[in-house]
């Protein structure tokens, strides 16, 4: 069972009541393509959205789930340019281009399909006129500008090392003052060192991580099976391939894994944590992870660094020995164009990598 999704899907069931009946509609139709992580977005997308018709004065519905399709016939695109400007304006949390533009797109998506598939009685389509079919909507980003953001944020060859060294031999040096920081560390240091090795020496996102389980870990093929992002199917696995460097980490966790945090013969989950004031361990949480290797990452002299730039780390690392399309495959992208993002680092990055190609070649 992917843990994520359950609780995704809880959530969306708490949500969804709480939309127009239009929009439950347009969630039903999705959801065979869609995992309920992408729908919650659409959700939180369109409750931010509807927060403003009232509030602009839009719509005269007392509350969210009565606001008539009619209200949205009558928009105008001087109400989508004000609902732009909005996203890009607002005092708490102004958005990025590429926010914004996400959020129009999943805006446009409800309305295509009100007014393009969706059919009243009589067959009519229920949405009569489509404001959102005039907005247009640019790639805010390509992967050569992700590429730039990114340079020197990333761990390069021998920092990857480095990192997972630091936080096994070095940290507990750096916080020796702080007892409660002393004795976490302790608790934790060999699962941590699994933790960040794992992830740089296989590029798994956060959310496959959290959901591992023991019986996913293969040694002799060195594989974990994970539920990859944009598969929304709960019967399958995919086989994810991990370096040698990752095998000790993982065999010195398992090792001390029951007795270290307790764990109950029904916890499957492969990494856990003990929550304060309980005494048996549980399956990790998402932001339990981002937050310890933020907490690393600080002492290491790179705050910048989170779980998702560890795995562009081991990508960039990862594309400088293999081509495009086995990267793609390895990251679980759905495009070739997102990994593309590692053919652009630097200059050096493509440098190397054709001088490792050819070597490899001539040898």
């Amino acid at each position: 069972m992917n843990i994520q999704k359950t609780r995704d899907r809880e959530e969306l069931d708490q949500r969804i009541p709480r939309m127009p009946w239009y929009v439950e509609k347009f969630m039903n139709y999705k959801l065979p393509d869609l995992s309920p992580s992408s729908l919650l977005e659409y959700i939180r997308d369109y409750e931010m959205f509807f927060s403003w018709l009232r509030a602009e004065g839009l719509t005269s519905a007392g509350t969210m789930s009565a606001i008539p399709l009619e209200d949205l016939e009558r928009l105008h695109m001087d109400s989508v340019d004000n609902y732009r400007m909005f996203l890009a304006t607002k005092r708490e949390n102004a958005n990025s281009r590429a926010t914004i533009s996400r959020k129009l797109s999943s805006l446009r998506s409800l309305f295509h399909y009100l007014s393009q598939i969706a059919e009243d009685d009589n067959f009519y389509p229920l949405l009569k006129r489509n404001v959102m079919a005039k907005v247009s909507i640019k790639r805010t980003q390509k992967p050569k500008d992700t590429a730039a953001k990114l340079e020197g944020k990333l761990l390069q060859e021998e920092e990857i090392t480095e990192f997972i060294n630091y936080i096994k031999e070095h940290y507990a040096h750096d916080v020796a003052n702080n007892k409660q920081a002393i004795y976490a560390h302790e608790l934790n240091r060999i699962r941590d060192c699994c933790i960040v090795s794992l992830i740089l020496n296989s590029g798994l996102r956060v959310s496959e991580l959290v959901n591992l389980n023991s019986d996913d870990v293969d040694f002799k093929k060195k594989l974990v099976y994970v539920y990859r992002k944009g598969k929304n199917d709960d019967t399958f696995k995919t086989p994810v391939y991990f370096r040698n460097d990752a095998i000790s980490d993982l065999e010195q966790y398992l090792s001390q894994r029951d007795i270290r945090y307790k764990a109950p013969k029904k916890e499957k989950a492969l990494f856990l944590a003990v929550a304060n004031g309980k005494k048996e361990g549980s399956r990790m949480t998402k932001r339990a992870i981002q937050e310890m290797v933020m907490k690393y990452a600080k002492r290491f002299g790179k705050p910048f660094l989170s779980v998702h730039k560890l795995r562009h780390s081991f990508a960039t690392d990862y594309y400088l020995s293999n081509d495009l399309y086995k990267t793609q495959e390895q990251l679980g992208h759905a495009s070739p164009e997102t990994t593309q993002i590692y053919a652009h680092l630097t200059d050096k990055t493509m440098a190397e990598a054709i001088d490792r190609r050819k070597s490899d070649n001539e040898s």
